[in-house]
Parts: structure tokens; C-alpha cells; sequence
């Protein structure tokens, strides 16, 4: 059994389907709440509700597990996040519980850059983290990843969305020369699916990202290109524009960047472009091949593909209600 924190997350959503693709037993855990899961519709996973505040409950979602992919994070709940009770006690209590509960492995998704002496907040958890599982015993496998982007992500989506909600102007953090190395989310969810199946990669840690550097100008100006809304792109002082995402954030519902968000372009978050092919043989998508989903669809075919995807729900749950009771 692989159970996968965070995985109603961008990441966690490609995993989960293509566990269930490869017929590996899936178990999700999901944190307490009233609002339903955003699992993808058609895959039947076992789901385990439990925060990771819950030492016991841990233990007991940990039944039977062979492997954990530890996806879960705070950074993208903006001012609600609480990387102190989530990524760093969070994980802390999820490798305990693992110890306890026999669990053979955990797989950690990190950053690079995750260091417990940064100055960026994300990076710092990150790091902790990561020395809470080494200092566990338990063996691991830790996955530092540049930038990812893909449908529905932290990055570009939410990037061509504030470029086409900006009034003519866009600020950037700084000069927009940080480098940075997009990561393509199925690139790194087969690197995840290929370190779980290999014993060389225990108690390993690898850092990954696309094959391609670009600077965070060049991403802005592809992702304009793309979505044919261009801008007149400002530098800004990172304090100031973090104050401004700050205050945007705090009155504006689901605004689509956080203050940790602007961490990602504070500093280089880059690789050797060959580590993904010496450490898995796989080459990285190009950047710029995979960047359809950013083209605005007709509001035809995007009504059209809400029916179709509400009547392909509704058909899973009727085949599952029918499989129970049997």
C-alpha cells in the first residue's frame, strides 16, 4: 500500500492517477475538512482522514503502508499557512508515526534551496523538514525540485492569471534576471514512481529540474506570448512588492500569489540540467512545448467540457454506489 499526503494538490493529483494507472493500492490521506476533495474524478484510492497534528491517527492511517510520498506543504494557503504546524512539525509527527507504524519508506518532495539557514521561510521548512526525516531512521528518499509547472499549477497558471487581471503594467520582483529551471509535473511524478521502485535511491537525495534555465523575464514574456495579453513589465523592489501581495491577498479571495510565493524568484533555483537524465534516464520536457493549457478556451467549449466532465463524475459515483452494494 503507498499512501500519499497532499494528494488533492497539483502534484499530488497527477501522482494519485497515475498510481491508480500503473494498478498500484493508493491510499490518500486528506486533513479533516468540510469542503469535498478535489480527487481526480474516476480513481478509486482508500482515503484516510486525519491531519498530521494527529500522532495516533497517523499510526492508524499507516496500517498496512509500505511507502509514504510526503507531498503535503502550507506554502500555497497564502496567509492562512502555517509551515511551523505543517511542513516542519507536520512532517516531523508523520515520520515518527511511520517509525512506529513499520512503514518500509518515505519519499519527501523538497525544494532547491531547502536549507534550515535560509532566509526565505519556505526554503527554511523545508530544510527542517528534511533533517526530521534524515534524523528519523527511517529510510528515505528526498526529492529537491526546481520550479513545476503544468495544468492548474502555482506557477504559470497563476502567473498568465495576474498578467491578464493587471492594468497595462505588471510589477516584477527585482530585475526579473532570477533564474529559474521549469519542471514539467509529469517529468517529476515518473521520477517519483521510478525512485519508489528502486532500492538504489534509499536514503538519497537528488535534485531535479527541466532542461532549460530561463530568467523570470523571459518566462513572463513567453507566458504574454501565449496568452496574447501583453504588458508593460516594471521592476519592483521585492519588499515592496511583497507588501503589495500582502495587503492584494488579505481582501481579494482566492488571489492567485502569496507572499511565499514571491521566495520562488528571490534566488536562483536552478540545477545541472543533466541531473534528471544521470540520476533517472529521463530527459525533461522543453518549457515552451507544454504550455497549451494557458490558451483561454472559447466559453462554448469550456461550457461544454463542464457538462461533460459534471456527467463523468456522476457516472463514477453511480458505478461506485453500484460496486458497494453488491
Amino acid at each position: 500500500m503507498i499512501l500519499i499526503t497532499g494528494a488533492t494538490g497539483f502534484v499530488g493529483q497527477v501522482l494519485v492517477r497515475q498510481l491508480f494507472d500503473s494498478e498500484y493500492p493508493v491510499r490518500a490521506m486528506l486533513r479533516p475538512s468540510p469542503h469535498t476533495p478535489r480527487l481526480p474524478l474516476g480513481v478509486q484510492v482508500e482515503v484516510a482522514v486525519v491531519g498530521l497534528g494527529d500522532v495516533r491517527g497517523l499510526r492508524a492511517a499507516f496500517r498496512d503502508v509500505d511507502t509514504i510520498i510526503h507531498l503535503a506543504g502550507a506554502e500555497h494557503q497564502g496567509h492562512n499557512a502555517d509551515l511551523l504546524a505543517t511542513d516542519i512539525q507536520g512532517t516531523q509527527n508523520l515520520a515518527q508515526a511511520a517509525i512506529q507504524a513499520g512503514v518500509g519508506r518515505i519519499i519527501f518532495l523538497s525544494h532547491i534551496g531547502a536549507n534550515r539557514a535560509s532566509a526565505f521561510p519556505v526554503h527554511k521548512a523545508k530544510g527542517i523538514a528534511e533533517e526530521h526525516i534524515r534524523k528519523s531512521g527511517i529510510p528515505h528518499t528526498i526529492i529537491r525540485t526546481a520550479i513545476i509547472y503544468g495544468p492548474n499549477d502555482h506557477f504559470t497558471t497563476s502567473l498568465a492569471s495576474l498578467i491578464r487581471r493587471s492594468p497595462g503594467i505588471f510589477p516584477m520582483p527585482g530585475d526579473g534576471q532570477t533564474r529559474v529551471q521549469p519542471l514539467w509535473v509529469e517529468d517529476l511524478v515518473t521520477c517519483l514512481l521510478w525512485a519508489m521502485e528502486s532500492t538504489e535511491t534509499i536514503n538519497q537525495t537528488y535534485e531535479i529540474g527541466g532542461s532549460e534555465y530561463f530568467t523570470l523575464r523571459q518566462i513572463l514574456e513567453i507566458i504574454m506570448n501565449i496568452t496574447e495579453k501583453r504588458r508593460l513589465l516594471v521592476s519592483m523592489p521585492t519588499p515592496w512588492l511583497r507588501a503589495l501581495v500582502v495587503t492584494l491577498e488579505t481582501f481579494i479571495p482566492s488571489f492567485p500569489a502569496s507572499s511565499f510565493w514571491i521566495d520562488y524568484f528571490a534566488v536562483h533555483r536552478t540545477c545541472p540540467v543533466d541531473n534528471m537524465p544521470q540520476a533517472f534516464g529521463l530527459m525533461p520536457a522543453r518549457f515552451t512545448y507544454r504550455l497549451d493549457y494557458l490558451k483561454q478556451i472559447p466559453w462554448h467549449l469550456l461550457w461544454r467540457q463542464n457538462i461533460t466532465n459534471t456527467i463523468s463524475g456522476l457516472v463514477s459515483r453511480v458505478q461506485n454506489l453500484l460496486r458497494s452494494t453488491r
